[in-house]
């Protein structure tokens, strides 16, 4: 038998649903044709990653990772920037000579 494929949207309402309370989880679970251990996986999952995004002030560790990637490659660009004037200046010196 094929596993259905949820989306983040559809994992997210049955988690919310759960969180909520207005109904228990295995309601929740024999609703939507899945087991309690996969919906509390789902939870948790979503629980960390609220408190990773409180805690990294709503950015994530591949968030910060990027930026660093972004701002090594803005440096490289700079000093390619600075040699190409210096190239420019030398080559100006001995052309007008």
């Amino acid at each position: 038998m094929k596993q259905r494929e949820w989306t983040a949207e559809e994992k997210f309402a049955i988690v919310m649903e759960g969180l909520k309370g207005q109904k228990t989880v295995s309601e929740i679970c024999k609703e939507h044709a899945l087991s309690q251990t996969l919906y509390y996986k789902w939870r948790d999952a979503f629980l960390e990653g609220g408190k990773n995004a409180l805690e990294n002030g709503g950015k994530s560790s591949k968030d910060k990772t990027l930026e660093a990637e972004i701002e090594r490659l803005q440096k490289i660009i700079g000093k390619q920037a600075v040699q190409i004037e210096i190239l420019k200046k030398t080559e100006e010196l001995f052309t007008t000579r």
